[in-house]
């Protein structure tokens, strides 16, 4: 029927049955066994909601396509918006600005293929702005009431509402029936959401609709736009400042990537194209040299000897990350790291300017205290400084909370490390068995099957197993630190995130990075030598201590870190892109996902999911995670930021679709900046150089190498290294015991065998002892360690001095603001009392108005 479908198609609207008032925020809910007790509070709690201001209208189930669910729609009027705009010290516009923006840049035309169309980039003008005030309504630019309060404003202020309202009768006073969040957790509503303005592929067909979540679908979220700029005020205005700042960072981040994986590619090019002058590698690959000499066991009982032409291939992998080019990356990255966070601080600072977050920071401390610290808080005292008494936490009671917290956390901690050592014991254990395949103990490589090494097999598994225990505990300890944290009842949302960023981090940190400190700065440096073997646990356990891979250690630590950032980066993209397609493609199936007009626009939100408050926490933590892989072992692999840069053009846009087509919009919050992200940046840039700089004296050979070349070569040529770098042991000195029974015989007919390490040889005064090479060559590691840190700190102090952190164009323009905003309030001020004396003139009797001094409204402006 014709009149149906009219019907229908107005049910895809963000207004109510009236086509006036908006929809400001959803809420929905079903009948069920308890639905007694619930119908009770949502009667109580909608009841409220009215008293509050708020207008009420209900979506009976039998309109739903599911004839299962209700939904209470939302409007909030313009006296309700106005009070709490007061109260939320809500900045709005009083007069458009007239600062001049920066002059046009030279060759801007480059940059055209990169820009999006204008009204996308700057949804609206740039305006004076200044803390709403009821009391000056005609001091601001209030056009249209209705939309005077752009929508994320408006459900901004609906939720602050929602969160604080009670669901208890007027003579009861039970403070924890308060608030949307606990209706939900208890089931009496399913869902709380302000609406998204359109559907993604196409425009809103009323015209008082503004399509922006269209437009961002269009030039943002597609991946054909992965080569454009971000609509930054676009999404700052449809989803709110927090979610705006993420992705600027983000952004900010992918395009300072790009120098640091131009570098690391220029890097690993050198390591390429120095194939032929690496004479180490071609020693180890001659039949002659490499072929003749014969290495000790890797591990006992077990292990065959074998010859040292075996590691050819891993030698000529290690040299393409182990060689000079390597130092002056890990020198580069240093400088990089401190670059992008001084210019990410003058970015964040113009985007405090234009997006009025600049005062900001008061607010969010006093304004927004979270409903679960006013409930649960019970004594109050006075505030100082607003002479109101307020909710507040005992000191005894907020020192037993954190004792408790960081016992928890310290109990995690060494359970993830406790899982390490274990790893490491499952490693040395599974090595031996690896080995035992093997029967020919002079095989030119030593093979499981036919392709794989007894080292790669051990590193595999290990890696699987490491991989499941990351992603258990993971799964536990984000519980137990949601837990934790609203055990300590913060008082502000920011203290809320700050302290769950602070405990997630530091296990993350433990989690991912620990397996990494291992092989970089623990594996291979407390072995011992042949017939005095370091074993872990002591000598009983027969565990020996890992050595390194036969390709050295540098290889083993570019492995690893390959395996656990690339394998993370999949894993993540997987869960945020293919899951959601999967789960819309079967939702389709099911029918659920049904774009026809008669879907109102309530329903096809209300099967979106939900955004939850951490779900931008996660984000942040995904890239931070990675911002330390590329960072803290980057001299190991300088392939590591392009790795991170391919992954973040395809993050920007996975994230943007995910927000434009998978959830529900967000209810709008504030942010100045990245909160304590920026401080966990700056601790681990700082912890980068230290690390780095050991990877290159104590995991890379490169100082042995410049050691050997420039005091104790005699040809001033790399001519030899090999033999010098290995020590001779006499076979029939190692125990019995210590070797494969069934081929004694044969090992004893070599009389030494080499093994890695400055030994004296047998039949020395100093048998088996450090001979002066290692020393000095410890000393250089140690001045190489002083001289690179030192180098490498001067510099980013310097670069740090040398850029501020606002820019000088961005104070000037605010403190230009500040003088107009000034001038304007007094101009205002100024008015309005000269139209209150005037009326005061008029009314006043005659008589009292002879007794005025005529100059009366000149000194009272003059006062002012």
């Amino acid at each position: 029927f014709p009149g149906t479908d009219k019907l229908h198609t107005n049910r895809d609207t963000v207004f109510f049955r009236d086509g006036v008032r908006r929809i400001d925020f959803v809420l929905s809910y079903v009948d069920d066994k308890d639905g007694e007790k619930k119908q009770e509070r949502r009667r109580e709690f909608e009841a409220n909601l009215e008293k509050a201001g708020l207008e009420l209208e209900t979506e009976d189930k039998s309109d739903s396509k599911d004839q299962k669910t209700y939904f209470l729609k939302i409007h909030a009027p313009w006296d309700v918006l106005a009070t709490y705009a007061d109260v939320l010290k809500v900045k709005v516009p009083f007069k458009e600005s007239d600062v001049p923006h920066g002059q046009d840049v030279p060759l801007e035309w480059l940059s055209h293929p990169f820009r999006l169309p204008d009204h996308v980039m700057h949804p609206q003008p740039d305006y004076f702005t200044y803390p709403f005030d009821k009391n000056k309504m005609d001091f601001f630019l209030i056009n249209d009431k209705d939309t005077f309060f752009p929508p994320s404003t408006r459900n901004r202020i609906v939720f602050y509402i929602l969160a604080r309202c009670p669901y208890f009768k007027e003579g009861r006073k039970d403070k924890d029936k308060t608030g949307i969040k606990r209706l939900l957790s208890n089931g009496t509503y399913t869902a709380a959401f302000p609406l998204h303005d359109c559907r993604y592929w196409k425009r809103a067909r009323n015209a008082e609709c503004e399509s922006e979540r269209f437009n961002l679908y269009k030039h943002w979220a597609r991946f054909l736009c992965f080569y454009k700029e971000q609509p930054l005020n676009l999404i700052r205005k449809y989803y709110g400042e927090k979610i705006g700042i993420y992705f600027a960072w983000l952004g900010f981040y992918t395009e300072m990537l790009f120098f640091a994986a131009v570098m690391g590619f220029i890097c690993f090019t050198y390591g390429l194209l120095s194939y032929d002058v690496n004479m180490s590698s071609k020693e180890i690959c001659d039949a002659d040299i490499g072929g003749s000499i014969l290495m000790c066991p890797l591990c006992d009982k077990k292990c065959p000897f074998w010859k040292l032409n075996s590691t050819c291939l891993s030698s000529w992998q290690s040299h393409l990350f182990d060689n000079e080019g390597t130092v002056f990356f890990a020198i580069f990255m240093g400088i990089w790291v401190t670059l992008f966070l001084e210019f990410w601080k003058r970015r964040q600072a113009r985007l405090e300017y234009e997006w009025d977050l600049v005062d900001f920071e008061e607010e969010q401390q006093q304004l927004q205290i979270r409903p679960e610290f006013e409930i649960r808080c019970t004594n109050r005292r006075l505030n100082r400084i607003t002479q109101e008494m307020e909710p507040y936490l005992p000191v005894t009671s907020k020192c037993a909370r954190f004792c408790l917290s960081g016992a928890t956390v310290i109990f995690w901690i060494s359970l993830i490390v406790a899982c390490i050592i274990g790893v490491i014991a499952y490693r040395l254990a599974v090595y031996a068995a690896f080995a035992s395949i093997i029967k020919d103990p002079m095989r030119k490589i030593q093979l499981v099957g036919r392709f794989i090494t007894p080292q790669l097999a051990t590193s595999v598994t290990a890696s699987c197993i490491n991989f499941v225990i990351i992603m258990i505990l993971n799964f536990f300890y984000e519980r137990v630190a949601i837990w934790i944290t609203d055990m300590e009842i913060p008082k502000t949302h920011l203290e809320y995130e700050n302290r769950l960023t602070m405990k997630m981090f530091l296990f993350q940190f433990v989690n991912y990075y620990s397996s990494c400190f291992y092989v970089a700065f623990f594996k291979g440096k407390f072995v011992g030598y042949p017939g005095k073997y370091s074993y872990m646990f002591g000598n009983s356990t027969k565990l020996r201590n890992e050595e390194c891979d036969p390709g050295g250690c540098l290889i083993e630590l570019t492995t690893q870190l390959v395996i656990v950032m690339a394998g993370k980066q999949l894993w993540g993209n997987i869960q945020e892109a293919l899951l959601p397609l999967i789960r819309n493609w079967w939702s389709s199936r099911k029918g659920r996902h049904n774009p026809e007009n008669h879907y109102s626009r309530w329903e096809q939100d209300h099967v979106l999911q939900n955004f939850s408050q951490l779900g931008l926490f996660y984000e942040y933590l995904e890239m931070v995670v990675q911002f330390g892989f590329i960072t803290l072992f980057v001299a190991s692999f300088p392939l590591a930021p392009l790795l991170a840069l391919f992954n973040n053009i395809l993050e920007i846009r996975v994230d943007a679709w995910k927000f434009t087509t998978q959830f529900r919009r967000p209810v709008a919050s504030k942010a100045r900046n990245i909160g304590a992200w920026q401080e966990i940046l700056n601790a681990v840039a700082i912890l980068s150089v230290v690390t780095n700089a050991f990877i290159m004296a104590f995991t890379s050979d490169m100082i042995p190498r410049m050691v050997y070349l420039y005091a104790y070569s005699k040809e001033a040529s790399m001519r030899g290294y090999i033999n010098n770098s290995l020590s001779i042991y006499n076979i029939s000195q190692i125990p019995k015991e210590n070797m494969i029974k069934s081929q004694i015989d044969v090992y004893l007919s070599v009389v030494s065998y080499r093994y890695r390490d400055y030994r004296y040889p047998p039949g020395h005064q100093k048998e088996y002892t450090h001979t002066m090479q290692f020393w000095h060559i410890l000393a250089a590691k140690m001045a190489f360690i002083i001289i690179m840190e030192h180098v490498v700190f001067v510099v980013k102090f310097f670069v740090a001095w040398m850029i501020p952190d606002v820019p000088s164009d961005v104070k000037a323009r605010f403190k230009r603001e500040r003088y107009l905003i000034q001038e304007y309030l007094h101009n205002y001020e100024v008015e309005r009392l000269k139209l209150q004396l005037s009326a005061s003139f008029i009314t006043e009797p005659q008589s009292e108005m002879s007794l005025m001094t005529p100059d009366k409204h000149e000194v009272l402006s003059e006062c002012l």
